[in-house]
């Protein structure tokens, strides 16, 4: 039997720093290359000495980048200028166009902000993209003589996507972030009934099955204008795309119909730039937005405007996004240790937070945090309504039973939840399913496929018996044949021209069953009695 080895070198058992080694036929091809935001330390990049000391060129075929978000291509510009890889790297067009900003923003808070050194330039960052293929989705990608890739549209986030991967006869479905349920802006995740040898999936909420969608907005929306209706300021963590329109819609659209004049503010700059990536990749958006686009852009708001640092002291209501979406630095982080100390405020958690980071303290409910050597007193009310455009446990599953996976392996989740869902998967799906941790190597064994050709003779057969009597579609169509290996080809033939070629004369088996019958049975009788032996016959053969 062949084998796919697969060894996380983050995301392993954790969330953040997503990055797999996949070894699959003689080739070893990199997904994602993500940066931990729960550290300042090495610990924030995936450990690159795994693979080998040095240059990682001739090691690593290509790396394949899922989508944006830093957590699954913060540490690229590390990995290529600083270590050393000037292989081929693969993304789609939004992600190519949008990924370099937040490396560049990151960068400004990790450097410029906070005086860290063995950090990447501007430079490298430049220098890394050179090195980027963009590709459009289910366009077909010859890597070199064995690696083919096609990617798949993920949802999750503008430009994200799923790519299947194949070595070979081996071949591999990774989905790095994706979301089965379509939202304000995106469509659902989606992709061909493939059937990979191993399908690696993210984990983020392996435990959990979210309510309903509109009784979430309710409930934000609600919350929100509570708190400003008694005079308290709102902060928003989110993340510059993706969540964040999400709910700058959904806010603009409330404010307009209550007809509110509190103030929504976003952050300076990101609204302008997510406006011109929206614009310019409308393809990538959801049915309702591409219809309404020639009319109105849903990303021109009326009622949000720029956020200006000075205002954080205005008094008076408020709502402001901020980024970045974990607390865990930037103008969000700013904006808390101002407002945390006052209870009329409101602190409103949108999406998933890491360990380490001030947002996952904040919602482990810490009423002190420490900050840049301050203790920041945390008197706001703290809520966590969870609109991130992850699978749920649901989405997860439906995801596995439509792609028919051989095998399935975890990343992206904390350990217990994806031990939880390992179990449903095993039980409910009957498909073995590993989860190794950061370091591990996962071994998966995989089938030879026989190939066969089938003869021109019994597939005239089979389409003129088909004809006449069309199958139903949703089930494989049969044909019955015998194989022969003819001139060194397994060949599938008609039964009668295999016997004739082969000299041979045609054996016919018959099976027989006793049926006991009482001599005065009537005939109706002894018909449901043969009747109900053939079908208990076929039923255990079944």
């Amino acid at each position: 039997m062949a084998e796919i080895h697969v060894t996380p070198l983050g995301a392993g058992q954790d969330v953040g720093r997503s990055c797999i080694l996949a070894s699959i036929g003689s080739k070893n091809i990199m997904l994602d290359c993500g940066m931990h935001m729960g550290y300042n330390d090495e610990r924030r990049f995936p450990d690159f000495s795994y693979i080998v000391d040095g240059n990682l060129t001739d090691h690593i075929d290509c790396v394949i980048i899922s989508h944006f978000h830093l957590d699954h291509c913060g540490a690229l510009p590390f990995m290529t200028e600083m270590v050393g890889y000037n292989g081929p790297i693969y993304m789609t067009h939004p992600t190519k166009a949008i990924a370099p900003i937040l490396l560049e923003d990151m960068r400004k808070v990790a450097v410029e902000r906070k005086g860290e050194t063995n950090f990447f330039t501007s430079a490298m960052i430049k220098d890394c993209m050179k090195k980027v293929i963009a590709v459009n989705l289910h366009q077909v990608v010859q890597v070199d003589n064995e690696i083919e890739i096609k990617a798949y549209y993920a949802g999750h986030v503008l430009g994200g996507a799923m790519f299947h991967i194949k070595v070979g006869t081996q071949s591999l479905v990774y989905t790095g972030d994706y979301n089965m349920t379509p939202d304000r802006h995106l469509g659902a995740a989606w992709i061909d009934r493939c059937r990979p040898d191993l399908l690696i999936s993210e984990s983020t909420y392996a435990t959990t099955i979210r309510d309903s969608k509109r009784c979430r907005e309710r409930d934000f929306l609600k919350k929100v204008h509570e708190c400003v209706n008694n005079g308290g300021k709102v902060l928003i963590p989110v993340f510059a795309l993706g969540r964040a329109q999400e709910l700058c819609i959904l806010l603009e659209t409330y404010w307009e119909r209550m007809d509110l004049k509190v103030p929504i503010y976003f952050a300076a700059g990101l609204t302008e730039k997510a406006n011109s990536y929206y614009k310019m990749f409308i393809s990538w958006t959801n049915q309702k937005i591409k219809k309404t686009f020639v009319r109105r852009n849903m990303f021109e708001f009326k009622h949000i405007k720029p956020f200006d640092k000075s205002y954080i002291d205005n008094p008076g209501p408020m709502v402001v996004f901020a980024t970045p979406g974990m607390l865990h630095a930037g103008l969000s982080l700013t904006i808390f240790k101002k407002w945390a100390p006052f209870e009329q405020n409101m602190l409103i958690m949108p999406g998933y937070c890491v360990q380490g980071t001030v947002g996952a303290q904040v919602l482990g409910g810490a009423k002190k945090i420490e900050i840049d050597r301050q203790t920041v007193e945390v008197k706001l009310s703290v809520e966590y309504m969870s609109f991130s455009a992850h699978a749920d446990a649901k989405g997860i599953m439906q995801l596995i039973q439509y792609c028919q996976p051989k095998n399935v392996l975890l990343v992206h989740g904390e350990g217990k939840k994806m031990d939880f869902l390992k179990n449903q998967i095993q039980t409910e799906l009957g498909i073995d399913c590993f989860m190794p941790a950061n370091g591990e190597t996962a071994v998966i064994k995989t089938a030879l496929p026989v190939h066969a050709v089938i003869d021109q003779g019994l597939l005239m057969k089979c389409k003129q018996k088909y004809e006449m009597n069309p199958p139903d579609p949703k089930r494989p169509c049969l044909v019955h044949g015998v194989l022969v290996v003819k001139d060194d080809v397994l060949t599938l033939m008609d039964s009668q021209k295999a016997a004739d070629e082969l000299g041979l004369p045609k054996q016919e088996l018959i099976l027989s069953c006793p049926v006991p019958l009482p001599d005065d049975s009537q005939p109706a009788t002894a018909l449901a009695k043969i009747s109900n032996k053939v079908q208990k016959f076929f039923h255990q053969k079944q």
